[in-house]
């Protein structure tokens, strides 16, 4: 006969908060996204709104001639901004240059934070053969014990749980059933019946037939409500934002410039809307002559969640001018001298100047690009492990940085005085970078660039 018995244990869980998960869920939208999901918020809840007469103009709306004091990219809560004469012409090119298109995949985004993170060779590779088993929605294709050895089980196991917590969450996953769990597992508002839900009820959910898990949970309908709410919050297929097939333009989110020997970082927020609690709703909740209860609360609780919004707006905004400041500090070489001088650089690194955790900024750098002198650039492109060593720790020489000055050698030989890359090799180590020629020829395949008879 087995006997129940009550268990006590004690165990440490991330957990996180709404407002928290609200604020990382704008962190990692770009521009666009960004105004779509404003226009969200102020369309659900009558308590935000739009300041229309801070509205940026269009193009063609703009007037032709600009007097010499405007700068469409000002940022008034930059305490570094400059204002720098500009004319309307010289805006609109600048604008058009920037609306440069992206198709990043699911598995592009999340080797980037694999090799981001200083792990072993090992774990490297284990990582590597998790990630491409993926599908489009980030679930596994094969069991994930056919691909290592016995003995490297334990080693896996770790990866998957690593892997689980990069950005998109819920990825690296058997189906939707665990991605889902997984999600809410990190939440700190899920309600404690969402377990048994996803668990033991999940046929029950996905067959709407809600009065029966009611009956089952012995709840109320309201609290029924309440879980619904949380659940829709959750992203079952949490890959398939990357398996789009149509291509998106973006615009810069940053602008770096120079202003009298020195760069100045401006923040593009003429394409984010200005919002502000309405007036009305700010009356009552400071005692405007309603007396129901009821009323009350609703108008507290709009105000609240519209105050809460536009804080994480004002978060999310300062969070990439400090990231962006830490890497222009970090790679100014870049910035002076152009592509191949861009330094080794980890996520640890930027994340421990600014005070943040690795995971920040991995997501305030997702899909997020700066206009610079050398062109149309990801955040995530100033991300580089060194040829040697982990990140920043290792050669002063970034791999990114070497690639490009592959790309130069190999575009100044002549038709008539074609480099191998053994020839390309010796050639770099002159310049005091010392790689093997099977590096160079996996950094050319890379720049998809041929060989020297394909040349």
């Amino acid at each position: 006969m087995q006997v129940q018995r009550t268990v006590i244990s004690q165990e440490q869980r991330l957990k996180m908060s709404p407002q928290m998960y609200q604020s990382i869920q704008l962190m990692a939208l770009p521009i666009q996204d960004l105004r779509q999901k404003i226009a969200e918020e102020v369309e659900k809840n009558p308590a935000l709104e739009e300041v229309d007469s801070l509205k940026p103009a269009t193009l063609d709306e703009m007037p032709s001639k600009k007097s010499d004091d405007y700068d469409p990219f000002e940022n008034s809560s930059d305490p570094g901004y400059q204002r720098v004469p500009n004319t309307g012409e010289d805006t609109k090119r600048k604008f058009l240059e920037g609306t440069i298109f992206r198709s990043e995949s699911l598995q592009d985004h999340l080797l980037w934070q694999l090799h981001m993170t200083v792990l072993s060779e090992e774990e490297n590779r284990i990582g590597e053969l998790l990630i491409s088993n993926l599908d489009g929605n980030g679930f596994h294709m094969d069991s994930p014990d056919t691909l290592v050895r016995e003995g490297e089980r334990s080693l896996l196991e770790k990866m998957i749980h690593l892997i689980q917590d990069f950005d998109p969450l819920g990825v690296c996953a058997a189906d939707h059933r665990e991605s889902l769990l997984i999600q809410a597992h990190l939440r700190e508002d899920m309600p404690e019946e969402v377990d048994t839900v996803l668990t033991d009820l999940m046929e029950l959910l996905e067959k709407e037939k809600y009065n029966e898990i009611i009956r089952q949970l012995k709840i109320s309908r309201e609290r029924w409500d309440e879980i619904m709410d949380f659940l829709k919050s959750l992203d079952p297929y949490p890959g398939s934002i990357y398996s789009q097939s149509s291509y998106n333009y973006v615009i810069p989110d940053l602008i770096v410039r120079k202003k009298e020997g020195e760069f100045v970082i401006v923040l593009n927020d003429e394409e984010i809307p200005v919002l502000r609690i309405n007036s009305f709703f700010e009356d009552i909740q400071e005692g405007g002559g309603v007396e129901d209860k009821r009323v009350k609360q609703f108008v507290n609780g709009r105000v609240r969640d519209a105050r809460w919004f536009i804080g994480s707006i004002n978060q999310r905004n300062m969070t990439l001018l400090k990231t962006a400041t830490a890497i222009l500090e970090f790679q100014r070489d870049f910035f002076r001298r152009g592509p191949k001088y861009l330094n080794p650089l980890t996520l640890k690194d930027v994340a421990g100047e600014i005070g943040v955790h690795e995971a920040t900024v991995s997501r305030i750098t997702t899909n997020k690009y700066v206009q610079t002198e050398w062109g149309i650039y990801e955040l995530k492109h100033f991300f580089t492990n060194s040829i040697s060593g982990a990140g920043s720790g290792g050669s002063r020489f970034s791999k990114e940085g070497v690639k490009e000055v592959v790309r130069e050698i190999i575009a100044e030989s002549t038709d008539e005085k074609k480099l191998s890359d053994q020839k390309i090799s010796e050639i770099l180590s002159k310049k005091g970078i010392n790689i093997a020629r099977r590096t160079v020829a996996k950094y050319r395949k890379e720049l998809a660039l041929g060989s020297s008879f394909k040349r």
